[in-house]
């Protein structure tokens, strides 16, 4: 009688990583806080920002007054068009936007990750049957696919935040298609900032509160670009520039992802 063994393809060993990551991640309770906090936070900004708009500040050391400015238009908190950005601006459209959503991303990616580390789940995995590359490319795949159902959660979030508010919807130097554009750009850019976070994991391990710091300050680093490679009017190029270096940072820091975990203890 002939014994005969089943190859283990790469095909097989991803479908099987890709069943496990999906089905931990949305057992998790964390990724249903996250797009909650990601579906209210807009429409509290706006809100809240619509009521202080107009209101008058002094300061008591000076006497100089300053007016609170708040969002004119929904759009705002999406993003700007592009000859209406400056460059150095620090003002309250300019910050508290979608662009902050990458570094909600970055504390579940490296929440998600060290999980694996502090419950013995990776070392058992890599012992048995996967290889560390099946690893990376699962998570990625699952961090991303995750990243965007946070944007989406963000973007609802601040049409009804929007219509509550009682701000306009008008579209000013853009068009439909271009917001459409900017929304699949941001969704690229989410292959940059994940696997940032993913390298930071791999490498603090069990340590999460040292894999967030370098994760977010990795995503610091790149954080100024994202307006000026997202803007309102974004077209198919901003779409597929985005979509290429998100490609490019995915297979670069997977790689390096990759040769951490080989080179240091799972433990």
């Amino acid at each position: 009688m002939e014994i005969k063994f089943e190859r283990n393809s790469f095909k097989k060993r991803l479908h099987s990583m890709l069943n496990v990551d999906f089905r931990r991640m949305f057992t998790m309770p964390l990724l249903y806080i996250m797009l909650l906090v990601c579906l209210a936070t807009p429409v509290l900004v706006l809100v809240m920002t619509s009521m202080m708009d107009g209101s008058v500040t002094v300061d008591p050391q000076t006497g100089e007054e300053r007016v609170m400015e708040g969002f004119k238009n929904t759009w705002q908190i999406i993003g700007a068009v592009s000859g209406n950005m400056s460059d150095m601006s620090m003002d309250i459209t300019s910050m508290c936007n979608i662009n902050l959503l990458y570094f909600a991303l970055s504390v579940l990616v490296c929440i998600f990750v060290s999980d694996d580390f502090r419950s013995g789940y990776s070392k058992n995995l890599f012992t048995v049957r996967a290889r560390k590359g099946d690893y990376v490319f699962s998570k990625t795949v699952v961090l991303m696919f995750s990243g965007v159902l946070m944007l989406a959660a963000f973007f609802v979030g601040s049409m009804f935040g929007g219509a509550v508010s009682g701000l306009s919807f008008e579209l000013t130097g853009a068009t439909a298609f271009n917001v459409i554009c900017c929304m699949l750009s941001k969704a690229g850019l989410i292959a940059v900032f994940a696997p940032i976070s993913l390298l930071a994991s791999v490498f603090a391990k069990r340590k999460t509160w040292l894999s967030i710091i370098i994760s977010l300050f990795g995503g610091m680093l790149l954080f100024m670009t994202v307006p000026m490679m997202t803007p309102l009017d974004s077209t198919l190029m901003n779409v597929i520039m985005c979509l290429v270096g998100g490609a490019m940072f995915a297979a670069g820091l997977g790689a390096i992802s990759c040769k951490v975990l080989s080179k240091s203890s799972l433990a």
